[in-house]
């Protein structure tokens, strides 16, 4: 042990020597802990750590999962898993040690959240009970893969939550178009929604439109980039896979919106054309639907509306998908339920032959 007293500020600190992962003889000097028992804990977790120990503790560990995992991931994927791992899973697992935690422990998160309730007495959605498990899951992978842990409790545990919500919220065509008139005294707004709507795009792709990113006299909208807004902080990102990386063709009507949108307001090329956050649009979400007396849906769920319009319009899923930027079979898959079925059809046919050869023969 290498914990010493500082007689002049009377607080405590760390001094010694270890060999880092290279092999090199180093020395470690850490001050300014309020008792000695504080500064005793963070040496043990600090050479653990260096030994990629699994008797360190979870946080101990969450901070070598940072370390190894952040830099690979976009910033607002990064933020994401953040925010869960310090609200949904530290108050929990944090002075836990990792070699420790067993099924039953995860079992008693599990049922903590399937408990919780927010102030209006809501509890979490399960496709973000999912989410959270996923995120839990994932740290013991981690561990087993590069610190050798033997199993994931996680996976002992069972499953939590559900991958998709059991209904998929969309707005028929006439929906869309009495909502369209209650947000028509904001252009912005308007000629936002009509964009969501009729090309499907996702709201982090239409926020970080410029007017650089049409081609209006060929009708092409470039879908490159997605916007985040993180900490107080406009980030544009790549988008969200690199099949979303694509253009699309935009109907004439709104072609000449987006002209006359872009020519009122003096936008440049590299000006966003829609220079808000996602928030503002959710509340334009909310007030457009209060007023209108449609049904409220998320922003996200325009997308949805667009995908089914072009179902019941006949696209095929492989359209379909290039136009919104997914593989065909993620369509079929999400979408499943409002495509006419094969199976269907084969029946259809199946009663005209069968009709027609009754009339032939005259049958009854």
């Amino acid at each position: 042990m290498a914990v010493y007293k500082d007689e002049a500020r009377g607080t405590w600190y760390v001094s010694f020597h270890y060999c880092d992962w290279t092999g090199q003889n180093k020395r470690k000097l850490k001050r300014g802990f309020r008792t000695k028992r504080e500064a005793v804990q963070w040496e043990q977790n600090f050479k653990l750590k260096e030994a990629a120990s699994l008797d360190m503790t979870f946080e101990a560990f969450v901070e070598e999962y940072t370390k190894d995992r952040k830099a690979k991931l976009k910033r607002s994927t990064w933020e994401i898993k953040e925010y869960i791992i310090r609200t949904r899973l530290m108050p929990y697992f944090a002075d836990k040690k990792m070699n420790n935690i067993r099924p039953t422990d995860i079992i008693h998160w599990q049922n903590e959240m399937i408990s919780y309730r927010d102030e209006k007495g809501k509890p979490f959605k399960p496709t973000y009970l999912k989410t959270l498990q996923a995120e839990l899951s994932a740290i013991f992978n981690h561990a087993i893969r590069f610190y050798e842990l033997k199993d994931n409790p996680v996976i002992k545990a069972g499953p939590l939550g559900k991958a998709k919500a059991d209904e998929m919220l969309f707005w028929t065509k006439d929906e869309f178009i009495k909502f369209l008139y209650a947000v028509s005294n904001k252009p912005l707004s308007y000629v936002a929604f009509q964009i969501l709507y009729w090309c499907g795009i996702r709201e982090g792709e239409l926020l970080a439109l410029t007017l650089g990113d049409f081609d209006l006299s060929r009708k092409i909208m470039h879908i490159t980039k997605s916007y985040q807004r993180i900490k107080g902080e406009d980030v544009i990102t790549d988008p969200k896979t690199p099949k979303s990386v694509r253009d699309v063709i935009v109907p004439d009507f709104l072609c000449e919106e987006i002209c006359s949108y872009a020519k009122e307001y003096g936008f440049t090329k590299e000006d966003r054309l829609f220079p808000v956050t996602k928030s503002y649009m959710h509340k334009e979400m909310t007030r457009g639907s209060e007023k209108s007396g449609v049904k409220r849906i998320r922003v996200h769920d325009l997308r949805h509306s667009h995908v089914s319009l072009l179902i019941h319009m006949g696209f095929s899923a492989v359209a379909i998908g290039k136009r919104v930027g997914h593989e065909s079979q993620d369509i079929t898959f999400r979408y499943a339920h409002m495509f006419p079925t094969e199976q269907e059809v084969m029946a259809d046919m199946l009663n005209d032959a069968f009709q027609s050869a009754r009339l032939q023969e005259g049958a009854l």
